[in-house]
């Protein structure tokens, strides 16, 4: 799938021209050694006895590989089980940890003690990749813009649309760094390149923080082109975002009414996104006709998600052949945080039902609710889980993150009473409120009068953990 562009692409369609060559500019170049099949005829000579044509193979496979040297044996070539001595389970283990160096090393171990032994492509791939997911996660959370924008622009393979929710994030990381042009680029190219409604809905409702009314109806004529079939879902989506009274044209879409003055120290209560998934395979590219069952790889896969070794269920499913795998590397997807691509898949053996095993319909729906949750899409979510009738702990699973949600998106628009009332809720469900709602909590008080109770709050989380933050928070509630 062609990559999400970054501002500095030139235009829609060198998109595909423009990822491989960043994706070549950046990539490390590994050694061109030969790797255990790439041996398979120089076995086949030697096995006959026949010289000659052992010698000419030797020579192709210099040329071929310039870093393969033949062992001074070469009996060693004919080792039944030259592959034996590299545990790869070990290597995908700690890619699995995110030790990369560790991983690392076992490569080269690897190199070095099996004859012929090269990781698989796709190891490389997803090494890499996920060593680049985790940087610029790391940068995002510490808001460090233009390191997580550089991350970004010399990591192609982030921009993809499985990792869709990198690019609203690099698109925060821009507004962060007062580059909103290119955060606007960002939103226009991932229309452009993402091309589900799924996908185009979040994306929208993300620009609209930032849009002007003509750039936001902009978007939409963008998305329009890009999915025609999406016509009246984006009509719909765009009366709700643009309305009767919508803003003018140099106000942000979705500015809400100006709340009452907050204090300095006010938490600004960080967007619910998720880390991009770490292992880039991709669903199957229609997943409404693949059959049920066939795909052969489904006692692994399965076997891979119970043991929570995410990266290496991804690897082992990439591209599924039937709807059993689709469903249960979906789940692997989820778990790796890739929530669009376990979308597509989860939508898919809701669809099917029952037919795949009893209560896949159920579960399916289940893993539809989370994937939304997971893209911050609250009322999707909850609309998805009304479908069916969920077990009691998925149920209590979905009653946790719903009021929280719901309470941070209220206290962003600037109804902090509403606010109020979701964390409330939560903190009945759960029989606690975390720290950082329980913050803003307090904060939603002051922000809609309530200064001794905020101050109560305050008070309280001061006197469960003394911080800068509640010290702040108390001497916001002092007043004039």
């Amino acid at each position: 799938m062609c990559a999400i562009m970054t501002p500095r692409t030139p235009h829609p369609r060198l998109c595909a021209i423009t990822a491989v060559l960043l994706a070549l500019a950046s990539a490390p170049v590994f050694a061109q050694t030969a790797g255990f099949d790439d041996l398979r005829a120089l076995r086949y000579y030697l096995q006959q006895n026949d010289t000659a044509s052992t010698q000419a193979e030797l020579r192709r496979l210099r040329i071929a590989f310039p870093d393969w040297q033949p062992p001074s044996d070469l009996n060693a070539v004919l080792a039944p089980n030259v592959q034996a001595s590299v545990d790869e389970g070990a290597i995908w283990r700690q890619i699995e940890r995110r030790d990369y160096n560790a991983a690392r090393q076992l490569i080269e171990q690897g190199r070095q003690a099996g004859a012929g032994w090269s990781p698989s492509a796709e190891m490389l791939r997803v090494l890499e990749t996920n060593e680049a997911q985790e940087n610029f996660d790391t940068a995002v959370t510490a808001r460090n813009a233009s390191n997580a924008i550089a991350i970004a622009r010399r990591s192609p393979s982030l921009m993809t649309c499985e990792r869709i929710n990198n690019a609203w994030l690099l698109a925060d990381m821009y507004v962060l760094a007062d580059q909103k042009p290119a955060a606007m680029t960002t939103y226009r190219n991932t229309l452009q390149s993402c091309q589900s409604y799924a996908q185009m809905q979040p994306t929208l409702e993300k620009s609209s923080a930032i849009a002007t009314r003509t750039e936001l109806q902009e978007l939409f004529g963008v998305a329009r082109r890009s999915n025609p079939g999406a016509a009246s879902q984006l009509d719909q989506l765009e009366t709700r975002l643009l309305g009767g009274a919508a803003p003018a044209q140099s106000t942000p879409m979705a500015a809400a009414a100006t709340p009452p003055p907050a204090a300095p120290s006010q938490p600004s209560a960080a967007p619910v996104a998720s880390a991009p998934a770490r292992a880039p395979v991709q669903a199957a590219p229609n997943a409404g006709a693949l059959p049920l069952r066939g795909d052969g790889r489904l006692a692994q896969t399965r076997r891979l998600k119970e043991q929570e070794q995410f990266a290496s269920c991804l690897a082992a499913s990439t591209a599924p052949r039937s709807l059993d795998v689709l469903y249960e590397r979906s789940w692997c997807a989820y778990s790796h945080d890739r929530p669009t691509e376990a979308l597509i898949g989860f939508q898919a053996a809701a669809r099917a039902g029952d037919a795949l095993g009893p209560n896949v319909r159920r579960d399916a729906h289940f893993g539809l609710a989370l994937s939304y949750l997971s893209m911050n899409m609250t009322e999707q979510a909850a609309h998805t889980a009304s479908q069916v009738r969920l077990s009691d702990t998925q149920h209590r699973e979905l009653e946790g993150i719903v009021p929280d949600q719901r309470g941070v998106r209220a206290y962003r628009a600037g109804d902090f009473r509403q606010a109020i009332g979701h964390f409330d809720a939560l903190e009945t469900l759960s029989g606690a409120l975390r720290r950082d709602l329980a913050m803003l909590r307090a904060y939603a008080y002051l922000n809609s009068g309530q200064r001794p109770r905020a101050r109560a709050e305050f008070e309280r989380l001061h006197s469960q953990l003394a911080t800068a933050e509640t010290r702040e928070g108390l001497n916001a509630t002092q007043g004039p």
